[in-house]
């Protein structure tokens, strides 16, 4: 199973060959190769070919693919093609129930049996952008399949509801708390957040990065290449912010093995649920670093 790290996921419409190629070396952490909106109905079936030859190509980032929704006449088809041992992950649009988790961890366990691969090994990504989706949300975290995070589709879930984006996206806080509330809840990894649809807006871009970052979300979906570094930053924690965990859990440590679980360092006061932070925030560099 994928850990990681998720800071950018960069799309690409599947039915484009050499910007199939390009986008593994763009930098982003993830590759998804897009099957759904970007691609005109007519092309759809057609897009599965080169995608899956991009997907067995030498790459530098991992690989997944975002298929077309459930309730499609292009689900199955594109499940069944692009689901191999090329494949790291699968990303399934407007999920509104756990059922179709199920039901998609199925198909994809009976797919790797088919191919002799390790069950799980392909990870499961739900796209959460309707209102009964954020509505069952807390379902959908805990419906115990090989998901391991959620993300949010924005776009989608404003014209669902009629909704206006405005650049400081207010109206978006309720349903991103409710998305990292659930994921919290049902253990598992940080949400990953919506796309920015500004693309030259980089400042914007880096605001509404660093508001979900601190909202608890790891990593943001990408829609130019432009985008996938200015994201990484934010998503990536800083030297001095790394020093501070070091120095914070070193001092801690030592504190403890005196029998001291509260200390100050440089006045400020640090206790357990600050040294588990600190502890997080070097596993994150780990990750990105390795």
């Amino acid at each position: 199973m994928n850990t990681g790290p998720f800071r950018s996921l960069l799309f690409t419409p599947g039915n484009h060959p050499r910007k199939l190629e390009k986008v593994f070396a763009a930098g982003a952490d993830v590759a998804i190769l897009d099957l759904e909106d970007a691609v005109a109905l007519s092309e759809k079936p057609a897009a599965r070919a080169p995608v899956i030859d991009a997907l067995k190509a030498e790459r530098a980032c991992m690989g997944y693919v975002r298929v077309n929704a459930a309730d499609t006449e292009f689900y199955a088809d594109d499940l069944a093609a692009v689901t191999g041992p090329w494949l790291d992950g699968i990303m399934l649009p407007k999920v509104e129930t756990a059922a179709q988790l199920v039901s998609a961890d199925a198909e994809i366990t009976a797919l790797e049996d088919k191919h002799g691969m390790e069950t799980g090994a392909i990870d499961l990504l739900p796209i959460i952008e309707t209102a009964k989706g954020l509505d069952a949300v807390s379902a959908i975290a805990a419906c115990g399949t090989r998901m391991r995070r959620l993300s949010f589709g924005a776009v989608d879930f404003a014209k669902d509801l009629n909704m206006r984006l405005s650049l400081d996206e207010w109206e978006l806080t309720p349903a991103r708390a409710a998305i990292a509330l659930a994921s919290r809840v049902a253990g598992l990894d940080a949400p990953l957040d919506s796309v920015w649809v500004h693309y030259r807006d980089t400042e914007g871009l880096v605001k509404s990065a660093e508001r979900v970052r601190d909202m608890g979300f790891q990593g943001k979906m990408c829609i130019h290449p432009d985008q996938v570094a200015p994201v990484n930053d934010a998503f990536t924690p800083g030297d001095d912010e790394v020093a501070k965990a070091e120095t914070i859990v070193a001092a801690f440590e030592a504190a403890e093995a005196e029998g001291s679980a509260s200390i100050q360092i440089d006045g400020f006061f640090v206790d357990y649920p600050v040294v588990e932070q600190a502890r997080r925030t070097l596993d994150r560099i780990k990750r990105i670093r390795g």
